[in-house]
């Protein structure tokens, strides 16, 4: 609900209506003393009629409470049609008081209503700028003498069940309104207004007859309904309000979205615990510290019945040290901290994220009025036994299984709706190639409004996401945003959608003259072809794109490599390996051979870093030999080379993997000759491009190049082979093997020797 707070309404002393047979429950909007507390205060005073701080354009959705597919936590989603951003929620927990006033009102077959300002009206303010009021609960806390003020409030509403709070609360709320409206300017007219609409929906009730109205509202409103101006001044504060048409509906919602860290006005830093002292009929201490425990011992870390006991005095000697009426959450967590966690704040944060605010999400019936694409969304989930769930929750899928590919299918859809329920992650399965996919799955409430929203695309899932893809070919001016929407496009199975896409990408591609927009879009329609190739799609359009935009970037590479700055060159350098990269991957050996034969050509004329890039990768290609390598590494690297331009271009070779030098002992000297030949400025110039070489090269690597490099004497000769000083060598025998080599080779004097 919304963020005005205070404590619980008690049965047998309800603030009295002075002219109408009403009782006045103010109440906190979340906690478990105020819900038992209404729920107790009900069934005493046995009203004809409930009546609820909440839109009134949710009357008719209110019986859904009874039906038993409705679990808490739940909220009542208002929004604009047309408009779904234009949104408000309005949560509810099982220990909300106004959720225990609604099931009380349905189990005893009593009218409830809700009596606030109408959404459709809230929804139409809710741009308007408005000065925030006290906090009721922060304001009384202090008088009281309390810093915290949860922690007062466990002490004089939740822990103290009593008849004289609610009374006494009211009169505290009076005075604090006093204060605040003596102060207040225009900035605060929201109040008044909700205030205004109370009074009447008040007066409506008692003039359809009941005679034992109940009224359940934030107890900031109680003083403003006890004391009934005349209707006419509420008619004119109510006059004139801004309009629009508002939808109702229920959705889930989930503990998470109720603490203060969610964004939520009225949130609680604690719903875990405050389920657990609703739901705890006993012992309230004892049970959640062997919750706590369990917790602890799911994760591997040892915790005792004993510790559980020690826990529990603990925690109880605190409370009795601090004068509480009982242990709250402050001792409960302090303690086990000190005697289930030893200490450890890392395992102290594991039980307040499970279990202090907790990752419980509610569940709503189906009978609940939904837009299409909720309804399609549902189904899907149902037939392919994706259950959401607020906790995160990973997903191994096998594309060679149909039931896993339909899961990446929807999931893919969602993605290209801009409905994230799931994440890629990188797979931890290995060696299987490219049939796995690994997502991580967390519903979040605000995903049900996403859904409303994207409902204006079509009415399943499926046909929304072609919907928003051909919408986003048609308005994507960038060739690489429409490759990559082809590439999403074939994964999420959209083949109604992708002739549309394709066209617009050859479109692009056919107006675009900038090589390097062609180079960063190609890598992504390569995928697209080689997915199409793995999940049963045909990929021969994308593959005929593809070869198009290869033969274009031939053409222009030379000139795009013309007049680069370094970080051009960096830039540059990445989108070659990308196309190199996605050359080898497309099944074209024309392309593949047009694009070495354009490296070749351009390797001996470029910009130092780019010719060393293009040498490497000549050589992993097997278009040239180690030797000629090595060749065009020593004249890159000779002394006569300015140091930057030798560091760039042993940049750009040994750029991404440093095996090379490990298997390759002339390489290796190469380099170790050139870096000893450096003078002291030359080298302190050239360290940092070397320091981001070797630091992108795996542990394992600069260890192997490091123990290579250490038999090196910075010459530029390979090492001499020599043998162990412990080898029983064989003179006679050996001196046979160097006379026979040494007569082949022509070395007389050798032989002498």
């Amino acid at each position: 609900m919304n963020s005005e707070a205070a404590g619980p309404g008690h049965a047998a002393r309800p603030v009295r209506h002075k002219d109408l047979p009403a009782a006045l429950y103010g109440i906190r909007h979340h906690g478990p003393g105020s819900a038992r507390s209404v729920r107790a205060a009900l069934a005493a005073q046995r009203p004809d009629v409930v009546l609820i701080e909440g839109p009134p354009e949710a009357d008719e959705l209110v019986a859904l409470a009874a039906d038993p597919q409705m679990r808490p936590p739940v909220a009542l989603l208002g929004y604009v049609p047309g408009e779904p951003k234009k949104a408000a929620f309005w949560p509810f927990a099982v220990f909300s008081p106004e959720w225990q006033a609604i099931r009380y009102a349905l189990d005893a077959d009593v009218p409830v209503r809700f009596c606030d300002l109408p959404a459709a009206h809230q929804l139409a303010m809710a741009d308007h700028a408005e000065r925030r009021r006290t906090d009721p609960v922060s304001e009384l806390a202090a008088a009281a003498g309390y810093d915290d003020p949860e922690r007062w409030w466990e002490d004089v509403v939740e822990h103290v069940p009593g008849t004289a709070v609610f009374g006494a609360l009211a009169e505290a709320i009076s005075i604090l309104r006093a204060d605040a409206e003596a102060g207040a300017g225009e900035g605060e007219s929201r109040d008044a207004v909700r205030e205004a609409h109370m009074r009447k929906a008040l007066r409506r009730t008692a003039r359809d007859g009941f005679e034992r109205i109940a009224v359940v509202c934030g107890a900031w409103h109680v003083p403003a309904l006890r004391d009934l101006p005349p209707a006419a001044a509420d008619d004119r504060l109510l006059r004139g309000l801004p309009k629009v048409k508002a939808t109702l509906t229920w959705v889930p919602w989930t503990y998470g979205r109720l603490s203060y860290t969610s964004g939520y006005g009225a949130g609680i830093r604690s719903p875990g615990w405050y389920d657990h002292l609703f739901s705890s009929a006993g012992q309230p201490v004892e049970r959640w510290l062997a919750k706590a425990a369990a917790v602890l011992r799911g994760e591997g870390i040892p915790a005792s019945s004993a510790h559980i006991i020690e826990s529990v005095r603990l925690a109880e000697a605190l409370a009795a040290l601090r004068g509480r009426p009982l242990a709250g959450l402050e001792e409960v967590t302090e303690a086990a901290c000190s005697v289930l966690c030893e200490g450890s704040d890392l395992l102290t944060a594991l039980i307040q994220q499970r279990l202090v605010v907790g990752e419980r999400l509610g569940a709503v019936p189906p009978a609940t009025p939904m837009v299409p694409l909720q309804r399609d969304l549902q189904d899907q989930q149902r037939r392919l036994k994706l259950r959401p769930e607020a906790e995160p929750r990973d997903l191994d899928l096998d594309l060679r299984k149909p039931s896993d590919l339909a899961r990446s299918h929807l999931l893919h859809r969602l993605v290209l709706l801009d409905l994230p329920w799931g994440a890629p992650q990188r797979s931890q399965t290995r060696n299987i190639g490219t049939f796995r996919e690994t997502w991580q799955l967390t519903w979040r409430p605000e995903l049900d409004l996403a859904l409303i929203e994207a409902s204006m695309w079509g009415s399943t899932v499926t046909a929304a996401a072609a919907g928003r893809a051909r919408s986003a070919a048609a308005g994507t001016p960038g060739l690489g945003e429409l490759t990559a929407l082809t590439e999403r496009c074939l994964l999420a199975d959209l083949g109604d959608a992708l002739p549309e896409v394709l066209a617009a990408v050859r479109d692009r591609a056919a107006l675009d003259t900038d090589v390097t927009h062609l180079m960063g879009a190609l890598p992504a329609l390569v995928r697209a072809a080689r997915y199409g190739d793995v999940r049963g799609t045909d990929p021969a359009r994308l593959g005929e794109v593809a070869v198009e935009m290869i033969t274009r970037i031939c053409a222009g590479l030379p000139v795009a490599l013309a007049c680069l700055d370094e970080t051009a060159e960096q830039a540059v350098r990445e989108r070659i390996d990308a196309v190199h990269a996605a050359t080898g991957l497309l099944a074209d050996g024309a392309s593949r051979d047009r694009w070495l034969g354009t490296l070749a050509r351009l390797a001996p004329r470029c910009p130092p870093l780019i010719a060393g890039r293009l040498t490497r990768l000549l050589l992993d290609a097997g278009r040239i030999t180690a030797d000629d390598a090595g060749t065009r590494m020593s004249l890159a690297l000779s002394a006569a080379a300015p140091a930057q331009a030798a560091a760039g271009w042993a940049g750009g070779f040994l750029a991404g993997s440093g095996l090379l030098l490990v298997h390759d002992e002339a390489l290796l000297a190469l380099a170790d000759g050139w870096l000893a030949g450096l003078s002291a400025d030359a080298f302190t110039a050239v360290l940092p491009a070397l320091r981001r070489t070797f630091g992108g090269f795996t542990p394992p690597e600069r260890r192997a190049i490091g123990q290579q490099a250490a038999r090196l004497d910075g010459s530029g000769r390979r090492p001499a082979a020599t043998a162990p000083a412990g080898d029983d060598l064989d003179a006679e025998r050996a001196a046979l093997a160097v006379r026979a080599v040494a007569s082949i080779l022509g070395w007389p004097g050798t032989v002498a020797s």
